[in-house]
């Protein structure tokens, strides 16, 4: 990465991790506290990606290599759900799982705007512009669909608790849980489709022209004699 893109990546990163603390901090001004906040599913998406980011600008800042590929994909594509999730289902009214929209304070609403919009648009477009890319493989869509998984378990469990799910698609109360897995099962073939949407932007997006392939760090490049770089010969022939 040459300079100029090294010092973008990192101006780039910081904007994410001030974003993520503004979301946080602006949302907790309303009603809810942050620990309240916190069996969010946006609310750890953006701490993820917030802390993914802080290490990502360290290490461009520092002239390292960048983070793993499979693990600046998933926090990536968690970040992506969170907006996703929200636009298309939570925040539209002709979603079956809309969720109310309260009247907002200016600085809630902007805290709001910050995880759900600002914050998944700006780390996809540091994976877009920075990532190296061709490193993504289709397994990894399976792969990345662990940590949702997780959270579902999380909240499910919780909500044998509290009495209370962070989302309406994974209110057992209501949807029974016959109701919960058939949501979840569409929900993670979306997220798995997603994910392979990501591999597959990442494969066409290291085919353009100019575009050098990553190079497996395991693979040694082919040996060449000195005598023969300087006579021009081809290795391995006298």
């Amino acid at each position: 990465m040459s300079l100029r893109r090294r010092r973008l990546a990192v101006l780039f990163r910081l904007a994410i991790v001030i974003s993520v603390l503004a979301g946080i901090v602006l949302t907790a001004l309303g009603p809810a506290t942050v620990t309240g906040l916190l069996p969010y599913f946006t609310i750890q998406s953006n701490v993820a990606v917030g802390l993914f980011a802080g290490y990502a600008a360290w290490r461009a800042w520092q002239e390292l290599p960048e983070p793993p590929s499979a693990l600046k994909g998933a926090v990536t594509l968690y970040i992506t759900i969170t907006g996703v999730v929200y636009h298309l289902v939570l925040a539209n009214p002709a979603s079956p799982f809309a969720m109310p929209q309260p009247d907002r304070a200016l600085g809630e609403a902007l805290g709001n705007q910050f995880l759900h919009t600002v914050v998944p648009l700006l780390a996809i477009a540091d994976w877009a512009l920075f990532d190296e890319r061709g490193r993504l493989r289709l397994r990894y869509a399976a792969w990345w669909l662990a940590f949702p998984l997780a959270y579902l378990g999380f909240a499910l469990l919780r909500g044998l608790v509290v009495h209370r799910y962070p989302y309406p698609f994974i209110d057992a109360g209501q949807l029974g849980y016959a109701g919960v897995s058939l949501s979840a099962v569409f929900f993670a073939v979306a997220f798995w489709l997603l994910g392979l949407l990501f591999v597959g932007v990442d494969r066409g997006l290291s085919r353009r022209p100019g575009r050098r392939p990553a190079v497996d760090a395991a693979v040694p490049a082919p040996r060449v004699d000195a005598d023969e770089a300087v006579e021009g010969r081809p290795a391995g022939r006298r």
